[in-house]
């Protein structure tokens, strides 16, 4: 079992309790991050802190750790963690209080962080793309807050699993916003296009990168509202997440993507992502 943190207590995740009132238990009341970790580096520790606490400010939470305290936190679940390449999850809740809607006037935010075993998409994944289903986003409208309160994107999901797909791509009004569980790209003649960071997505850590790396590259990019049509016909078709990193949709709603195989602009990217992984693994 792995050691994990549970208001200032390092302890075997089996040993870990958390009260039943609980505001995170009770109503979904707090906010989480994913960290991923490579040959126990933490890949862009700062932006993911940062996205921390904006949503933590959007709950109107205070942040229990500042940005060195979460550092060293980090670091030591990563270091007595088995595996070199893992997911860092953190979870800060409100708390437990007698359940009623309203904040409670005092209460003792929960704070917990568990590592997780992180496993790169499978190769054949990576060499052939992934098939995807498309829905209407009928999330609520502050999907840039990373709350634990996840259920309209777990019923999402589950319809692609339903599918036998990866992924469910969302539309809202004629638009795409993103995926149940990452952010989306497209490629139409030659240029890559992403949906801008507004309160219907999460603004992704992966999605940064991606667009740094296609700036690098030359590829011609876009930062613009993209229409169901102009998914419909895209060249190319790009899910990006800290555990998905960047993945093909090669077959969307039972209909190829261009050619049904990944582009290759996603093969240009994919290789770049993979460097500048090694680069993050190697200190650089």
């Amino acid at each position: 079992m792995p050691t994990v943190y549970l208001n200032g207590q390092f302890l075997p995740l089996e040993e870990a309790r958390v009260p039943v009132l609980d505001r995170g238990f009770i109503f979904g009341d707090g906010v989480y991050e994913v960290i991923p970790v490579y040959s126990r580096r933490p890949f862009r520790l700062h932006e993911h802190l940062a996205r921390l606490q904006h949503s933590l400010d959007a709950v109107r939470l205070a942040n229990p750790h500042g940005e060195a305290e979460w550092t060293a936190l980090i670091e030591r679940i990563v270091a007595a963690a088995e595996w070199p390449d893992q997911g860092v999850y953190l979870q800060v809740t409100r708390g437990p209080a007698p359940r009623d809607h309203a904040f409670p006037k005092v209460a003792q935010a929960t704070v917990f962080v568990m590592p997780m075993e992180l496993t790169a998409p499978p190769e054949a994944a990576v060499d052939e793309g992934v098939a995807a289903i498309t829905a209407a986003d009928n999330r609520w409208l502050r999907c840039d807050i990373k709350a634990v309160s996840l259920l309209a994107n777990v019923l999402l999901r589950q319809l692609s699993v339903d599918a036998g797909c990866a992924e469910t791509l969302l539309l809202r009004d004629g638009f795409l916003t993103e995926g149940s569980a990452s952010n989306v790209f497209i490629v139409r003649a030659g240029t890559l296009l992403a949906p801008p960071k507004s309160h219907l997505m999460l603004p992704g850590i992966t999605y940064d990168v991606v667009l740094e790396l296609a700036a690098r590259l030359g590829l011609p990019c876009q930062v613009r509202p993209v229409t169901e049509a102009e998914l419909r016909a895209a060249d190319e078709v790009w899910l990006t997440s800290s555990t998905k990193e960047v993945l093909a949709v090669t077959r969307l709603d039972d209909r190829p993507v261009g050619d049904g195989r990944p582009g290759p602009r996603f093969r240009r990217m994919h290789a770049a992502y993979q460097e500048y992984k090694r680069t993050v693994m190697r200190g650089g």
